[in-house]
Order: structure tokens, then sequence, then C-alpha cells
């Protein structure tokens, strides 16, 4: 880590206030001013922006069970500090990162015993806010229920939101919509939103450790208040004091890309807990898992069982063939057959079906430099799982398994505890068991690719053993859903659900036809588009997600992919608008070579973009992967053209792309 730490402002010595006392903060570089108030038993917060107001005076705390609703009288001990200080990713979209803000802390003083003396702590950086509060005075070990969340952010201006109602049986597998922002009924966050003077505002949550996660409930008239998943008896969290909540964050800025090159949320969480975690290397991975999703192969035992040896072996030579160090295999271990969603108490995660061979799979990738990724899916079945984790983590070190995606396909409110309740899949029970889950892999030196998580908020920081998460409408939907994930959605994941954090999402899907499948049973794409995924989409692993053969079918277009890393130096997102275009580019980690990915949504567009990111005076030798003249999504997704040119800062690249189209480029630097 790069420890140069400069505190510049001491803590002050503390300022008492009654009530109607008002406390402010500006940001850094006095972009955001937040200010704590109480007055008429009411403690609120306010955000402006270069004067002008963000978030209206808002409500902030907590309600606890055996309380009355609380009020507020007293705002005192104000202390303010400042820091300026950068530290160093072991891997991730930006390598080095600089927190640069200001800090406020106030302790209010309310009238039940819970609520008597809370700190709420403010740091306000030039990008975004981040809140949370401190319960000191409840004693070591008591045990209290909290019951309610009293933050609010009470929008300024007329807003359009990208959201999706929360609740949803299929978690946070869904589509958005764009609606105005009064129309939000409960929604999932990240949260955005874009207000009519073009300001954009990301509302989400940062270092969630043992508390439910933070939903969005609005009024109808633009005030939205904080929701937790609750447990089956209605508590919201069982915490025991003293206690801290997480991090309630505010992301603003002119443009979506401010909002998804901003850091707040890594920022807010605590520095690596883990140490050394030089075992884990980012990289891309090809694996027996779309062959299932088409048909081709079953999860469960018999005649066409994807896990068999010879056919993982198949993978391996694949993946040594063409420089991929993984290969994941699905569906290896007993538990698959029947119907297994409904039985997730039937897993094991030791025992093999007799057809995989995990001594001899292994050796095999050894061999061939290249290693298995393993897998585990509980169907929901968390005690099972739980019973069964540190054999399941030690069986995978020992043969040398470094990353393991995890996988919970049950509905959103039937988890099944220990006691036969049910819980939601993101509430308090499921961030606990996520984090253990992480917590044991760490022991055994594996990173975790969580499938149907709880959603990120930094915590990769902390435990960088947490790699990715899906989390979102993925590629899988592209096989069988109807419809699937039309063009547009590639254009509003980078500034919604990427905020949260890398996504396993899972691209390069090259046979887009599929024999003249109907469109809204297919990938929704050009194949310019699933190349420019690779850049747009941020995970340390990606996977090549199609089949071998269809790239070999095209190994002009394949080179993209074996050519593009998942470890960067820095990231830019270079132009963007909601729901209609992205361009973004990032510099390979440790290297010179920059790489680029444009998407459009379902309207051809052409874009003008400077290349004022690359290195003065050096030029580079620009690999264009580009849709064709005739390219678009719904008649010739398989149009595309390969160029090369030598370009330097100083030039503009075209961009030009078909219905549903992209663009992806590699600079590669010249001597």
């Amino acid at each position: 880590m790069l420890a140069r730490a400069l505190i510049l402002a001491a803590l002050a010595m503390p300022a008492a206030a009654q009530a109607g006392a008002r406390e402010c903060s500006d940001s850094p570089g006095r972009v955001l001013q937040l200010c704590i108030s109480v007055d008429g038993g009411r403690a609120v917060y306010e955000v402006s922006r270069h004067g002008r107001p963000v978030i209206a005076p808002s409500t902030v705390g907590l309600a606890f069970a055996g309380e009355p609703a609380v009020r507020w009288s007293t705002l005192t001990e104000a202390r303010r500090s400042s820091t300026d200080t950068t530290w160093e990713q072991p891997w991730g979209e930006q390598r080095v990162i600089a927190d640069k803000h200001n800090e406020l802390k106030v302790t209010l003083g309310g009238d039940t015993p819970y609520n008597r003396r809370v700190i709420v702590t403010a740091r306000v950086f030039d990008d975004g806010v981040g809140l949370r509060y401190s319960y000191p005075e409840i004693p070591a070990g008591k045990a209290v229920e909290v019951v309610g969340d009293n933050t609010q952010f009470r929008t300024r201006g007329a807003n359009q939101a990208w959201w999706y109602s929360a609740w949803g049986q299929e978690r946070d597998e869904y589509l958005y919509t764009e609606t105005d922002a009064r129309r939000i009924t409960t929604a999932e966050t990240p949260l955005t939103l874009k207000r009519d003077d073009g300001l954009h505002v990301s509302i989400h949550e940062a270092a969630l450790i043992d508390f439910p996660s933070m939903l969005l409930s609005g009024d109808g008239a633009g005030t939205l208040t904080a929701k937790l998943m609750p447990w089956q008896d209605g508590v919201l969290a069982h915490k025991t004091g003293p206690f801290d909540t997480p991090w309630r964050t505010i992301v603003i800025g002119d443009t979506p890309g401010a909002l998804a090159d901003s850091r707040i949320e890594l920022n807010l969480n605590e520095p690596n807990k883990l140490g050394d975690i030089s075992w884990f290397k980012p990289g891309k991975y090809v694996g027996v898992w779309w062959e299932m999703h088409l048909n081709r192969s079953t999860w469960g035992s018999g005649e066409h069982h994807g896990a068999a040896t010879a056919n993982v072996k198949s993978y391996i030579d694949f993946a040594a063939q063409n420089g991929f160090g993984s290969v994941l295999v699905e569906g290896w271990n007993e538990g698959w057959d029947g119907d297994w969603i409904a039985h997730g108490d039937k897993f094991s995660f030791t025992k093999a079906y007799p057809d995989f061979d995990i001594a001899e799979i292994t050796a095999y990738g050894r061999e061939r430099g290249v290693k298995l990724i393993g897998h585990h899916e509980t169907a929901g079945g968390v005690p099972n799982y739980a019973a069964q984790l540190e054999d399941a983590m030690a069986l995978y070190e020992r043969y040398g398994v470094d990353v393991v995606k995890t996988g919970y396909v049950r509905h959103s409110g039937d988890i099944v505890d220990e006691q036969g309740g049910l819980q939601w899949f993101a509430g308090q029970y499921m961030v606990r068991h996520n984090l253990h889950v992480a917590e044991v892999a760490a022991r055994h030196r594996i990173a975790v690719n969580a499938h149907e998580p709880v959603k990120d908020t930094g915590l990769r920081r902390t435990w960088p053993n947490m790699i990715s998460r899906e989390g979102a409408r993925g590629q899988e939907f592209n096989a069988w859903g109807d419809p699937t994930n039309p063009p547009e959605h590639m254009t509003i994941l980078p500034f919604t659900r990427l905020l949260a954090g890398p996504m396993d999402f899972t691209p390069g899907i090259f046979d887009i036809p599929r024999g003249g499948i109907a469109l809204t049973r297919r990938v929704q794409t050009t194949l310019a588009t699933q190349l420019a995924e690779y850049v747009v989409v941020y995970s340390p692993v990606q996977m090549a997600a199609d089949l071998p053969e269809n790239y070999l079918a095209h190994p002009d277009a394949f080179q993209f992919i074996k050519d593009v890393p998942t470890d960067w130096e820095r990231t830019r997102t270079l132009q963007s608008e909601i729901g209609d275009y992205v361009v973004v580019a990032r510099q390979e980690r440790g290297g010179q070579d920059w790489y680029l990915g444009a998407i459009t949504d379902e309207n051809a567009r052409t874009l003008s973009q400077p290349l004022s990111f690359l290195a003065p005076g050096k030029r580079y030798e620009a690999q264009i992967y580009a849709d064709g003249a005739d390219a678009d999504y719904r008649t010739n997704p398989m149009s595309y053209v390969i160029t090369r040119q030598v370009v330097t800062s100083a030039d503009t690249l075209p961009i030009v792309m078909g219905p549903g189209g992209g663009l992806a480029v590699r600079f590669r630097a010249l001597p």
C-alpha cells in the first residue's frame, strides 16, 4: 500500500451546541457541502453542490424495538478532520486510488435509551458523501432489535430514475426501467437518478457487514427512505452493543461517467485484512457452463453429463492452447439429479459424480498450466453448505483450486435457515453467511466469485478474495430468457449495478444467430459488442463463455479476447448517456497498452472519441474490431471488420456502431 497519509487537520476541540444547532463540512475542493442540524425534535442532514441543493433536509438514525419514536434535542461535540491518502489495490479497475475527504463527526442527543447518544459520521468527497451511525451507549453485549432505518434521501428537482422493483422472487435479476423518480415504489441500490439540469446521483451503501441490505422506498413525491430486508419475525437487524451501521452513500456528478469513475465505495471500506493475496491472479477462464444452458449437456448425472472427466480435459486443452488460465466446471458434485433447486439440502460439496475425477483433472491441468475453478451451488440450502464449508474448501485447497464460484439459486425470500425459517436473500442472515464463506475461503487461499449474491458494497477492499459477483441479469438470460437482455441493458449496467463493484457477466458469445432462433430468445447484440463487453464490464475474472468451436470458427475476432487483460492500471469512462451508449478506456496494469470498449443501444450511433487518454508523444497501433457496414443485432449480428492504424493522443477515433452494436480496440504501444 502507498502509505502516504497526510492528516491535514487534527481532531478539533469538541464544540457544544443545542437545539437549532447546525454543523457543516465542505469537500476538499469545496464542491460539496454537507450539513447536519437539530431542530424541532428532528435531526437532519442536507447536501448541496456548488451552493445548489442536491439533498434537502433528510432525517437520520435508527429505531429500536421497545422504544417510542425518538425526539432529538442536542447536537454536540462537532469534530473535524481531513485526509489525503493514496492506497494500492492488489487487483482492480484502478491500481492506485486517492482517498481525499473531509470528515465531520457530531453527537446527537435523543430522548430514548438507545438513542441517548448517537455519533453521526459524515465523510465529504468532491464527488459524494458517506454517512454512518455509531451507538456507543448501548452496553457491550446488550442485545437490541433494529425495527426501522429513518435515513431519508429527499432529492431536489425533477429526476429520472433507473430502477427495478425490489422483493421480486428472482432477487436482483431484473431489467431496469427508466421512469420519473416519483414512481419508485421500493427499489434496490445502487439507485441512479438524473436531474432535469443534468446532475447525476447514485444512492447506495458501503461496508455492509452484519446488517441487512438497504432498499429505497419512495413516497410518490420524491423522498426516498431506507428500507431494510427483515428477518422472518419482522425485526430488521439483531445487534449487540456497541455497533456501527454501514455507510449510506451518495455519489454526485455532472455525467454518468463521473458516477462510474468514483471510488467512494472502496474508500469507505477498511483496508485489506488478508495481507498478501498474491496467490490470486486475475485472468480469463473458459468452462463447462454455456453448453448446459444450451441443453447440449446436463448438470445432473447420466449420458449427457457435462462434468465428465474427458469433457473437462478437452476444455483444459483449449484453455492451454489459447492462453486461458482456468476452467470452470459446474455439475461435478452429487446433488444435481432431479429438482435440485427444491433440494438444496441434498448437495454434497466433497463427493463427485463417478465420471468426474478431480485428482486426474487437476493433475492434467497442472501439466498444462491450467487451474480448475471450483463450483458450489447451494440452491439456497445454506445450513447444508455451512456444515460442509470447511471440508469443501480444504478439498479444493488440496487440489490447487484457488477460485470458487458459489451460487444460491432460490426465490429471494425462500432461503431456509437452521430453524427451518425463511430468509431474504440479502437480509442480515445472508449478509453474515456471505462474509463467513469469504473468510473460510481466505483461510484456504481461495477467492470467491459469488452468484445470486448479496450486492457488493466495496468489501473487496477489506477481503480482496471477494473478487466478483453476479447480482444482475447476466449472460445466462441470453440463452433461455424470453425475452433475453435487450441492447440497452449493457448501456445501463455501467451506471447502476456496476457502480457497486465487479460483475461476472460472462461475455463473449460468438454464435449469436443460434440457427435462426427468435430474437427474443438469443443474444441481442452484434459480435463486436460481445468483444466490447470485456472492457465495459469490469471483473478481475472474465469468462470466454461460448463453446470452443465457436471461437475457432472466428479466430480473428477471438484474438481480442485472448489479448484483453482483466487487471488495470487506470480506468476512464469517456462518453456516456444512460440507456443509450457508453465508451470506456482502460490501461493494462503495469503496461503501456490501452483498451477501449464502446456499446450502443438498439439505435445505430456514430461518435467521435478524442484519444487524449493515450500517453502524449507515443505512437500506438490501434487494432479496431468494429461492426460491419451492414451489422444489425436483429438481422446481421455477425458482421464485423478488423482494421489497424497508427494513432497518437492527438488523434480522434470515429466510433461507428450498428443497431445493438459496439466497438473494441486494443491500442498497442509501439517502440
